[in-house]
């Protein structure tokens, strides 16, 4: 209410003081005396009138309505947009390479590609692979390797839980999920990781004497685990699809 109080005396009419309409008191020699005015025309000019005072309201007028606008006003910063991500139909076929002793059901809009070089070296194994998603820019990285020996087992499983333990620095939680079908020969564990770790996806699948299958969830980006969470979910539904339906070949 205060600042209105000032905006209606700045811009009341200018008119002369109301107290004294025609006359001012004037001082000559320490007698005071009444001058009349009057409004009159002298050599046909009319008097006349000081504006200044007008003008000098109506500035100061405009800084108050300035500071006034300016005072009420919050910056409110902009929400996060994320890119908008068109995600492909899901439909599965049959990974049916010649070159592994497996079988599951595979993303129709994924690519299959084979890895024969492990850091400019020959793989360990022909059964090496990744699958490639292009339009969500991810990729699972999937390794074979045959089981010889009970030693040999127990460094497989040893390997694939170390290499989880490694993203324990970015993750918030890993969950670990035993994969048990035991009709299929297939048993192992599912590792879902939680926060902004660079694979939100690991498992390994076994059936304890033959065979030792491992994957893991990579995306070509930044982890980011509010922009990658409905990305990490549709993932995550094709991994455990194929976690699902793995089957050996060479039982």
């Amino acid at each position: 209410m205060k600042r209105f109080h000032i905006f209606s005396k700045l811009f009341a009419p200018f008119t002369p003081n109301q107290s004294t309409p025609d006359r001012q008191k004037s001082t000559v020699n320490g007698q005071s005396s009444i001058v009349n005015h009057q409004s009159s025309i002298v050599n046909g000019q009319q008097p006349t009138v000081n504006s200044q005072q007008p003008k000098i309201s109506l500035s100061w007028a405009f800084l108050f309505l300035v500071l006034w606008g300016c005072e009420d006003y919050t910056a409110v910063p902009k929400p996060r947009a994320f890119p908008r991500v068109i995600y492909p139909e899901k439909a599965y076929k049959p990974f049916d390479e010649t070159y592994c002793q497996f079988t599951f059901d595979q993303p129709v809009y994924a690519s299959i590609e084979h890895d024969t070089t492990f850091f400019d070296e020959k793989a360990k194994n022909d059964c090496w692979f990744n699958i490639t998603v292009k339009q969500l820019n991810a990729k699972i990285f999937c390794t074979y390797n045959p089981i010889r020996n009970r030693a040999e087992f127990d460094e497989l499983v040893k390997d694939s839980y170390d290499m989880t333990n490694k993203h324990n620095i970015k993750a918030s939680y890993i969950e670990e999920m035993q994969v048990n079908r035991s009709e299929d020969h297939v048993y192992g564990v599912v590792f879902n990781v939680e926060g902004p770790a660079a694979s939100s996806y690991q498992f390994f699948l076994t059936d304890s004497s033959k065979n030792f299958v491992r994957g893991a969830l990579y995306f070509n980006t930044e982890a980011r685990p509010d922009s990658l969470a409905p990305v990490v979910a549709f993932m995550r539904e094709d991994l455990d699809r194929l976690v699902g339906t793995l089957k050996w070949n060479n039982r």
